[in-house]
Formats: structure tokens, C-alpha cells, sequence
């Protein structure tokens, strides 16, 4: 039997270089899906209901970024169980840049952190690809109340210990560990009322049922602009442009009171290096814009763009500094 070994020299040559030639082929095969990205629609799921600043920040993104990679970018509400349908929908998806999730802090963070049980995905099940908005929390109450800052509101609870009602948007809900935090920080006590939503918290603190709640500005700005909310502080560490008039928690007397939310595209762990790559530059084009940073303004919030290494790092920091509010105040999700 003739081996490769017992042919001319110039046949093992000419197998070689079939062989290599095959190789180089099945490669180029693999890797042309990403050269070749966009070639189709590209979904961005979004874990929330239409009109919160996840959704909002979401469409902010959707057409711009949709005409700088030439293929469109579709927004996909898909809301509940804390962030968790939409999050696993994106985790099992194919890793192929056509399926994106416009995550939100919250969810990315403090889920994980207050969750008993297994969570329906992993964060590890994501890679972060841009982040693209930042929101500070804003302390909200109603116009009609007697205190008009944060100072004032302090002092009323520490002397009405468990008599103020405090709204989230849920049990383990970033504006429920925003609650904590300024329970702990101002030696207050608070009696905490769970909703399902931002959007029916705002309808009972506007309907008198609750004093007091916490959330990105865009839900809150039309009752803020009529009169009938008043904004106490917000919790960045620099005022909101739309909001000039209104100190920060550290100039109401709180320095260690930082909640900012924020807003970041994330892809399937397995997604080629190529897309995610191409996603952050695009994404970048469009955060970076003049139009973008005015949309996120006029919303109250602030274009805001962290690659995927200085977003890595923010997850770290957080989620070392929410554990320990999590922990102090027994926070559970339901």
C-alpha cells in the first residue's frame, strides 16, 4: 500500500498543499460571518415596558445606530421577572451579533445580588459591548409636601420614624436598594411599598398613597416641569443639566449617597470578537454624537459611552458596593 511517506516528493508537496489550501478555506468560511456584519436586521431586546428610561434609552440608540451599520436596529420590549426574560432570551440566543440586549444597571447589578435561587440567566452569560446613557436616581416627592429639601425631608423622618412610605418599582429593585442606602446613610427608617413598575409607584405618589420614591428623571420630568413633583436631590455626582436648580446628595449633606443608573448594550458571551468590536465602534459614533447628547439631556439623563474594559470595571465596583447595602438592609427579590 503506497503511504505518504513511499510517494514522490513532489506529490506529498502538491497533498500538502490541498491540505492547507482546504484549511485556509473552512477558516475564511468561519470567519466571513463577521467580516461581512450586519447582513441583516439586528434585534436589541429591552428588559422593560415601553415609556421607562431602559426603553427610552433603547429607541435613543435603535435608529441612529441602525443607519451607521447600515442594517435596521429594532427594539424589542420584552419585560418581567426582574430583567430575567429578557436577559436569558439574549443569553441563549445565537452568538452572532443579530440579537443585543439594551441592559440596565439595576437589573445587571442588583438582581444577581438579590435573588434567591437560580436566576434564569448568569451575568457571565453576557458580554458588554457599550454603554451608552448614565441617569442619576433623583429623591422625588410630592409639590404638596412640607419639606422642600433633602435636609428638611431627613429631619421629619428621623423625628416620624416608619410614618414616611417610600415607592419602587419592586422588592430588590435598584430603587429599592436606593431606599436602603438612604435609610442606613441618614439613620432614618422608612416603610418601604413595593410596586410592580415605575410607572404605577409614580401614580400613587401623585395620587397621595405614598411621600417619597427614587428613579431616573425621564418617567418623573412632565409632573416635575407641571409642579406637581419636587425634586429633593439627585444622586450623581454632578447636578443634571435639565435639573440645574437641584443639588446633589453629597451638597444636600449624603457624600457616600451614589446611585446612578446606567444603560449598556450587551451581546451572547460567545459573540466573535469581530462584532463586538465593530458594535463598540459604531456605538461610540452614535453616543458620541451632538444629536445624542441633546436627546439625552432633554430626557434628564447624560450620553454616556464606556467600552467594554471600563464597563467591566464599573460592574466590579458596583457590585462590591451594592452587595454591602443588600446585606445590610436584608434585601430580597420576590
Amino acid at each position: 500500500m503506497t503511504t505518504p511517506r513511499t510517494l514522490p516528493p513532489s506529490r506529498r508537496r502538491l497533498m500538502a498543499a490541498a491540505a492547507l489550501l482546504a484549511a485556509s478555506t473552512g477558516l475564511s468560511a468561519l470567519a466571513q460571518p463577521a467580516a461581512n456584519y450586519p447582513t441583516r436586521p439586528v434585534t436589541l431586546i429591552v428588559p422593560t415596558a415601553a415609556g421607562g428610561t431602559t426603553d427610552i434609552s433603547a429607541r435613543m440608540l435603535a435608529v441612529p445606530l441602525g443607519e451607521v451599520l447600515g442594517q435596521p436596529v429594532v427594539a424589542d420590549n420584552r419585560g418581567g421577572a426582574n430583567g430575567g426574560i429578557a436577559a436569558a432570551a439574549v443569553a441563549r440566543a445565537q452568538a452572532d451579533g443579530y440579537t443585543l440586549l439594551m441592559q440596565y444597571s439595576g437589573y445587571q447589578v442588583i438582581t444577581p445580588l438579590v435573588t434567591k435561587g437560580p436566576l434564569q440567566w448568569k451575568p457571565e452569560d453576557l458580554v458588554p459591548v457599550a454603554n451608552v446613557v448614565s441617569a442619576p436616581q433623583i429623591v422625588v416627592v410630592r409639590a404638596d409636601l412640607p419639606y422642600k429639601t433633602l435636609a428638611e425631608f431627613v429631619a421629619y423622618a428621623k423625628a416620624n420614624p416608619g410614618k414616611v412610605n417610600y415607592a419602587s418599582s419592586g422588592n430588590g429593585s435598584l430603587q429599592h436598594a436606593t431606599g436602603a442606602m438612604l435609610e442606613q446613610q441618614a439613620g432614618i427608617k422608612m416603610t418601604h411599598v413595593p410596586y410592580k413598575g415605575t410607572g404605577p409607584a409614580l401614580q400613587d405618589l401623585l395620587g397621595g398613597q405614598v411621600e417619597i420614591t427614587f428613579g431616573t428623571a425621564p418617567p418623573f420630568m412632565p409632573h416635575i416641569q407641571s409642579g406637581k413633583l419636587r425634586v429633593l436631590a439627585t444622586t450623581g455626582k454632578t447636578r443634571l443639566p435639565s435639573l440645574p436648580d437641584v443639588p446633589t446628595t453629597a451638597e444636600a449633606g449624603l457624600p457616600k449617597l451614589d446611585a446612578t443608573s446606567w444603560f449598556g448594550v450587551f451581546a451572547p458571551a460567545k459573540t466573535p470578537q469581530a462584532v463586538v468590536d465593530r458594535l463598540t465602534a459604531d456605538i461610540a459614533r452614535v453616543a458620541g454624537s451632538a444629536a445624542f447628547k441633546q436627546k439625552a439631556q432633554e430626557q434628564g439623563a447624560a450620553a454616556d459611552y464606556l467600552d467594554p474594559q471600563q464597563m467591566a470595571a464599573r460592574l466590579k465596583k458596583e457590585s462590591a458596593d451594592w452587595a454591602e447595602v443588600v446585606k445590610a438592609a436584608k434585601i430580597e427579590a420576590d
